[in-house]
């Protein structure tokens, strides 16, 4: 807002990425807020480490805390680090407040209050929601058991389990606090919700019977093409549920709604919505990895399946027999591509999961990707860059139905940034959560592929989307 400072969410341990937003911004006159609920969150306190060094090297390090804020749990370890080095303000969250749930605790406010948001004004507009989801309200004229019970049902008794994301352009960035908090909330025990965010919006003929669309309409400026193409699903007979949002003061009113409903619709289904078993479970490998890296000063060495085109190919052996099966003859980077791709089922989905810098050039050519196969396949798909999908859809995609067909991503890194206090870089670190991330996939059984691009990431890419289209060309069109 005018007159407010302008917050940047850094959420990737990418090293471009890091470089890239220390570059927008003047150190200087930079204040850091550090959100870490338990303290001992790998990512966030790489940045910590990374950023307050950046700052002591620049201002002295008595003078760095001052630039710093914490927002964590009473007596964590970010709590003990902050009053350590002196941060300016520490800020005590709720302990009993799962982290996706916190975004109306000081969690999410403190960095509304400092861009400007008037808090009051957005607490009291979020109490009405708050009273119409009491247990007191009749089923039929509560806000969050209705929507709850709709997502619950239409996923365990019609298979509509992909909670697709359509938001009118300035609330786009909604769709990625949902994907968290419905995907690592249901995404379990074999059973969840998986959101589908970013998705362009296709023909009718393009949408299986497994969608279940959710139009966010932003009343105070909608897109009149998104209005039409979500009127054509919905004749076509796709079911979609409108949420009309007055202006963006109204959202604490949807970040309660989709909280009760995330509870609800866990309910239905039969799974605990308040725990993430399969992140734990991701964040171990990636410690052993990194812990191995400190020891020896390297990670441990792999075999590509199929080298070509600068592309390297990895998975594990089930994977491995089953693609070479599938891709008979001459192999080829199409072949390969085309053997994964043929793995989708009716009721799948497809993921791509990018450890690369998430810019505008790289999503671009992945939203072609992701586009292209559900055009053509006829099936749900996802676009994750990674780290930051671990701690939200990635509970899903290791502990939900295993429908999902997964393409990971990697890339060498031109520009490294060495963290802290430690023998590993920020290269290292990504890597490491990487391979954490495919081995858990691997290990409950999902259908997975890796391709690694090398150093000029940009060229890779432009190679992966021309062997995937040529793998699409001579796919079958539909199930």
């Amino acid at each position: 807002m005018s007159g407010f400072p302008e917050l940047y969410v850094l959420d990737s341990t990418d090293p471009a990425q890091v470089k890239a937003f220390e570059n927008k911004v003047d150190l200087r006159n930079t204040l850091f807020i550090v959100s870490s609920k338990s303290g001992s969150t790998l990512e966030p306190n790489v940045f910590k480490q990374y950023f307050f060094d950046r700052i002591a090297r620049l201002v002295g390090p008595k003078e760095a805390g001052r630039r710093f804020l914490a927002i964590t749990d009473p007596g964590s370890k970010m709590q003990q680090v902050a009053e350590r080095d002196g941060f300016r303000r520490v800020f005590l969250g709720w302990p009993n407040i799962g982290g996706r749930y916190s975004v109306l605790s000081d969690f999410g406010l403190v960095p509304a209050a400092i861009m400007g948001v008037d808090v009051a004004k957005f607490l009291d507009r979020t109490e009405q929601m708050v009273c119409a989801c009491m247990p007191s309200v009749p089923v039929a004229e509560n806000p969050g058991v209705m929507l709850g019970t709709i997502l619950g049902v239409a996923a365990r008794e019609f298979g509509r389990d992909k909670m697709t994301i359509v938001a009118s352009p300035p609330i786009l960035n909604l769709g990625a606090w949902l994907e968290q908090l419905v995907a690592e909330s249901t995404g379990k025990e074999g059973k969840g919700l998986i959101p589908i965010d970013r998705e362009p919006l296709g023909k009718p003929d393009v949408y299986g019977r497994d969608r279940l669309l959710i139009y966010l309409r932003l009343s105070s400026a909608p897109d009149a093409a998104q209005d039409a193409s979500v009127d054509e699903l919905e004749r076509a007979g796709h079911p979609v549920i409108r949420i009309a949002i007055d202006d963006p003061y109204d959202l604490g009113e949807e970040f309660f709604r989709w909280e009760f409903a995330t509870a609800v619709a866990g309910s239905i289904l039969g799974i605990h919505p308040f725990d993430q078993p399969d992140v734990e479970a991701s964040k171990i490998a990636t410690r052993r990895l990194t812990d191995e890296y400190e020891k020896t000063g390297a990670l441990p060495s792999e075999m590509p399946i199929f080298t070509a085109e600068g592309i390297e190919l990895f998975t594990d052996g089930k994977n491995s027999a089953a693609l070479t099966k599938m891709a008979d003859g001459t192999p080829t980077l199409a072949r390969y591509l085309e053997a994964h791709l043929n793995r989708l089922k009716e009721g799948d989905y497809f993921a791509l999961l990018a450890y690369i810098e998430m810019n505008e050039a790289h999503e671009r050519v992945l939203q072609e990707i992701r586009q292209a196969v559900r055009d053509v396949r006829r099936v749900a798909t996802c676009l994750e860059f990674g780290p930051r999908f671990l701690h939200s859809t990635g509970q899903a995609y290791k502990g939900g139905p295993n429908t999902g067909v997964f393409l990971q991503i990697t890339c060498d890194d031109t520009v490294d940034l060495l963290v802290p206090g430690r023998k590993y870089t920020f290269g290292v670190v990504k890597a490491a959560q990487a391979r954490g991330d495919y081995d858990v996939l691997v290990e409950r059984d999902r259908r997975a592929l890796r391709a690694h691009l090398g150093a000029d990431v940009a060229a890779g890419l432009r190679m992966l989307r021309s062997a995937l289209l040529t793998a699409l060309s001579s796919a079958p069109k539909h199930f």
